[in-house]
């Protein structure tokens, strides 16, 4: 007997006109549904008179399910994973049961459809050429730090979600690690109230202090300028030196004590007095 087929079924982000013609048909012709949030997708799936199965299939769950998912595929059913809005593990769960499809050769199939990040991005003014797509950023603000850190010499336009109740926040620590670049917030994507807001990320962030978001968000923000990618990058090779480690480095690349100590003060962000102080065993 052959194997089933798993399909990767993207679903409408808002307006229920956005489904394609196929996904309508997969979904009706399929065993069974896995949906993140079963409630979510029966409001589609009665929009378009769809009556096929339903089973959750969530991060919390996804691995208890792969056995008993892969043994129904292997018998020759064909499944349909849909997230509850959007494309399917586009930060959404799924890649697990996906790899364990490909590992058993059970076939994947992905339909193209709505997603998010690049229905933003294409009327945000930062399209047509390349991008970096993150998702969301970690809750802890310490590791939003580390991450903003690792992405801030990109130099193409980055595109994150979050939460409307978040996003003032996150706003904030982008224009705090980075230079305050030029951004755009999009919100409710294909529906009634649709809105783009573009300026810089100090501009948005006072947006929301004013105001708040609400609605689901995707904020897309410029690439790092030149000057600010090389900071970035020279930045890194110091990390985890000590102040002294870091201005013998310079020392043996050929550059005097007098600029060693100046350049050190200037990458740490610290005053040349205090940098001489640890330098000489005066900061006691």
């Amino acid at each position: 007997m052959e194997n089933g087929i798993l399909y990767l079924v993207p679903t409408p982000i808002g307006n229920l006109e956005d489904i394609t013609h196929r996904a309508v048909r997969i979904l009706k012709e399929v065993e069974l549904i896995l949906a993140e949030d079963t409630r979510q997708t029966r409001k589609l799936l009665s929009h378009f008179d769809i009556r096929t199965p339903t089973l959750s299939m969530h991060e919390h769950n996804e691995n208890k399910r792969i056995e008993e998912l892969l043994e129904k595929l292997q018998s020759g059913q064909n499944h349909a994973l849909v997230s509850d809005a959007g494309t399917p593990l586009v930060s959404d769960p799924g890649e697990r049961l996906v790899s364990a499809c490909i590992r058993e050769q059970v076939t994947v199939t992905p339909l193209p459809g709505a997603n998010a990040a690049v229905t933003s991005l294409i009327a945000s003014g930062f399209g047509g050429g390349p991008f970096y797509f993150h998702g969301f950023l970690p809750r802890k603000k310490k590791e939003v730090t580390e991450t903003l850190k690792r992405l801030g010499d990109i130099q193409v336009p980055l595109i994150f979600y979050e939460s409307p109740y978040r996003l003032t926040a996150t706003l904030e620590q982008l224009r705090d690690s980075w230079e305050n670049r030029e951004a755009v917030v999009a919100r409710e994507l294909t529906k009634h109230y649709e809105q783009f807001y573009r300026g810089t990320l100090e501009e948005l962030a006072s947006i929301g202090r004013e105001n708040g978001w609400k609605g689901e968000c995707c904020l897309i923000v410029g690439g790092a300028s030149d000057e600010e990618a090389d900071a970035y990058r020279k930045v890194h090779w110091w990390e985890g030196l000590t102040v002294i480690g870091h201005v013998e480095a310079y020392e043996a690349s050929g550059w005097g004590r007098k600029a060693s100590l100046k350049q050190c003060a200037v990458d740490r962000k610290m005053s040349k007095n205090k940098v001489y102080a640890i330098y000489h065993g005066l900061d006691q």
